[in-house]
């Protein structure tokens, strides 16, 4: 629609510029006008300001200042029309756009904001789409949200402020990230987030490790350090290689690349008499290794026994090729 209204302005200005090429032409040839007097006479009569002649007109001249003020009263009057048209339609469109964005965002429950879409947050929206993850993003930059508008669902504005993240669902979301490029921004996000929703799972962007115990205390529950991050995994990339180069095997991208997957017990539960691991019997019926255990309380246990004791609201992290995670996926109804 945009580009419609594009093609009729561009047409509309053609036919001006036209005219007042016409009319130079024809005051400079037909009534003998310096260049510069017949435009300054196209000009007039074109806006019918009224204003008297420079010299005298022959009959000639006349009929041809009739035939220029006709003709500009039409395409003039075209021309308004056309913008007029090119500029409610388009903040119709915006108007329209922003509601259709609303009405996302309304619908969605249990789900992901993102704050900032730089480098961190768009990994976390990649990351995020890969898994099928509902998710929004909030951006203040319209150059940037106009890119990526189309695959991604956006909310324009400051995330530091509250009425922002209401409207992004704060309140019905299950997680936060806050990936913003200054700590201080991000430690104001992690204030209001949490005074607006105290269930909500916070995960914070910090440079500075000086901010990590501040971000902690303002109520985020985990702090990554992109910077600390990489950094660590070059220098072990030094140290022991052929193991690092192994784990950035094991993919978490989802689709049809997963080589670990986390599932809670509840899954299970409705299929199989599970007490223990050995109950699970996973690595006979998929081929998924369990890895690891995650008790209620939070606590990791690494390699766990066959005879562990499951228990409710607990998860088991399990290992397997992709072919493989898709089976237990598909056998235990797991959305992955």
């Amino acid at each position: 629609m945009i580009r419609l209204f594009r093609s009729k302005i561009y047409w509309a200005l053609t036919l001006i510029f036209g005219v007042v090429l016409i009319g130079v032409l024809g005051y400079r040839f037909i009534a003998d006008y310096s260049w510069i007097d017949a435009l300054y006479m196209t000009i007039i009569t074109m806006a019918t300001v009224g204003f008297k002649e420079v010299q005298p007109l022959d009959n000639a001249a006349k009929i041809f200042t009739v035939f220029l003020i006709s003709s500009s009263v039409f395409i003039l009057g075209f021309a308004i029309s056309v913008i007029t048209e090119y500029v409610l339609g388009r903040n119709s469109l915006q108007l329209l756009k922003k509601k259709k964005v609303k009405n996302k965002i309304d619908a969605l429950s249990e789900h992901v904001i993102v704050c900032g879409f730089g480098r961190n947050g768009m990994q976390a929206a990649e990351r995020l789409t890969a898994y099928q993850r509902a998710f929004v993003v909030i951006e203040r930059d319209r150059e940037v949200i106009e890119k990526h508008e189309d695959e991604i669902l956006f909310l324009e504005g400051d995330a530091n402020e509250d009425e922002v993240l209401q409207a992004a669902g704060v309140e019905r979301a299950k997680y936060l990230i806050t990936a913003l490029p200054d700590d201080a921004m991000n430690l104001f996000v992690v204030l209001s987030a949490r005074q607006l929703n105290q269930k909500l799972f916070i995960i914070s962007r910090a440079s500075l490790a000086t901010s990590q115990k501040k971000l902690f205390l303002a109520g985020a529950n985990k702090v990554i350090m992109p910077d600390k991050i990489g950094g660590d995994h070059m220098a072990s990339l030094v140290v022991m290689p052929d193991l690092i180069t192994f784990m950035d095997k094991l993919s978490t991208e989802g689709g049809h690349t997963t080589n670990l997957e986390e599932v809670a017990i509840e899954d299970f539960s409705d299929q199989v008499d599970c007490n223990s691991l050995r109950d699970l019997d996973l690595r006979k019926k998929t081929g998924c290794t369990i890895i690891g255990y995650i008790a209620p309380d939070g606590e990791y246990i690494i390699n766990p026994e066959a005879d562990l004791q499951l228990q409710p609201k607990s998860k088991v992290i399990v290992l397997g090729r992709p072919e493989q995670i898709r089976k237990l996926n598909e056998m235990f109804h797991i959305d992955s």
